[in-house]
């Protein structure tokens, strides 16, 4: 079905893997269209309540985007590329109904970067390497990652990765609020699943309604605080809200329909 990824379903959760290994997992046209379309299938498919993405072997996550691809672009077609693989990729993941965990399983460069930032957790290997290193290319971040960057470690840290075009290890992006966990490279996708379990407890439209409220605090023009009321007042027409409430006040757990 696919050429550069892999899927595998597991209960309700479903684990795409870059996989490229002889590529270190880097992203061209195909596999970004892939990702596309495995994402679109799961975000749509109501057996679906979380997604993991990962890469092949155990040296690379993503390390960056597939250079020969692009290295003879003239200015509106690297416009191009960017506008396109934020909206049908990065874009993407930021905005799907379903959670997205990124599971970092080495080295996240560039594109690969901007992969897992996109996503709305990232749990990294101990061995993890991260950076986006497209300055030294005479190129900068195009997917996301000026913006995704700055938002997750603040404008001096992100100042700092991109204009050194440096690489940090997963302890510091620990610290810095890069990822969420750093684990031992074996229990890197159980504690990916561990994480995706808690989340499978909850309400999937409640998570959804979340989603959506969170992104607005980063969309020019919007206000969050509306969208969140606004959000919060939906969950009251929702059959998970009555299940949810029903079920505290009679001291049971809830029975979702997720």
């Amino acid at each position: 079905m696919y050429n550069s990824i892999l899927t595998e379903r597991k209960g309700q959760i479903e684990i795409i893997t870059i996989n490229r290994p002889n590529q270190m997992n880097a992203l061209n046209k195909e596999t970004i269209q892939e990702l596309h379309n495995a994402l679109t299938l799961a975000n749509e498919d109501n057996q679906v309540g979380v997604v993991i993405l990962t890469g092949s072997g155990d040296k690379a996550f993503v390390a960056g985007a597939d250079i020969k691809e692009f290295a003879h672009f003239n200015i509106a077609q690297g416009g191009e590329l960017a506008q396109k693989g934020q909206e049908i990729l990065f874009n993407f993941i930021e905005n799907m109904n379903k959670p997205v965990i990124a599971a970092v399983n080495g080295f996240a460069l560039g594109g690969g970067l901007e992969l897992a930032m996109s996503s709305h957790i990232r749990v990294a290997s101990e061995t993890a390497r991260m950076g986006l290193p497209e300055v030294g290319l005479g190129v900068i971040p195009g997917y996301g990652g000026t913006q995704r960057l700055t938002q997750l470690v603040g404008r001096g840290k992100a100042n700092e990765m991109v204009f050194t075009a440096g690489m940090i290890k997963a302890d510091e992006a620990l610290s810095w609020g890069l990822v969420n966990h750093v684990v031992p490279l074996e229990n890197l996708l159980e504690k990916a699943e561990e994480i995706a379990g808690k989340i499978l407890n909850n309400s999937a439209s409640a998570i959804a309604s979340a989603i959506r409220s969170v992104n607005a605090n980063f969309k020019d023009g919007v206000n969050g605080f509306d969208v969140e009321i606004e959000e919060f007042g939906k969950c009251f027409g929702t059959a998970d809200f009555t299940e949810g409430t029903t079920a505290f006040m009679e001291k049971r757990k809830p029975n979702f329909r997720n």
